[in-house]
């Protein structure tokens, strides 16, 4: 299994780490308590050498990052050049960016629809100038959420990931 700093936990498998009901969790805790990046194999320990939840991995961390190589050691930093690949990933996330990239304005502009200063607009907030006078007149329902573009490709991410061919064979080895 790849192991990585980022990752989502469900609630079953969260409860699990924290009641233990076969000590399993404490045992690789006192494990890695040396470790010097221990967030990197903690979790995937526990789950993959634990029966229940062997089988609910998804072996990535939904981050879009452009390695050196080889051998993968430093992530370079993300450009203008590398906007087109972001986006065809599908990822939500992207790792590491210089100080005032313009990578990123071309994010806020084109995927989010944000404004230099401005909230990414949506259903729950429909001005995109956040420099008028009554700054909270365009607060909408908060609570009504409508997936966008961003959502679609996630969900073809998790998608692919999911009906991958060596899906299972990838889960934890």
């Amino acid at each position: 299994m790849y192991s990585s700093a980022w990752m989502m936990l469900s609630r079953p498998f969260t409860e699990y780490c924290i009641w233990g009901w076969d000590n399993l969790p404490r045992i690789v805790l006192m494990y890695y308590a040396n470790f010097l990046s221990s967030p990197e194999g903690y979790f995937h320990t526990v789950i993959c050498n634990a029966e229940e939840f062997r089988n609910t991995t998804v072996n990535h961390d939904l981050h879009f990052i452009s390695w050196d190589n080889p051998p993968k050691q430093h992530p370079h930093f993300l450009t203008d050049n590398d906007y087109q690949r972001m986006v065809d990933s599908n990822a939500p996330f992207a790792r590491k960016f210089g100080r005032n990239e313009p990578v990123l304005d071309k994010i806020d502009k084109e995927l989010l629809g944000r404004n230099a200063d401005g909230y990414v607009p949506g259903k729950w907030f429909t001005q995109t100038n956040s420099s008028t006078i009554d700054q909270y007149s365009g607060i909408g329902n908060i609570t009504d959420l409508r997936p966008g573009p961003g959502a679609e490709r996630l969900g073809r991410l998790i998608s692919g990931l999911l009906s991958a061919e060596n899906f299972q064979a990838n889960q934890c080895s």
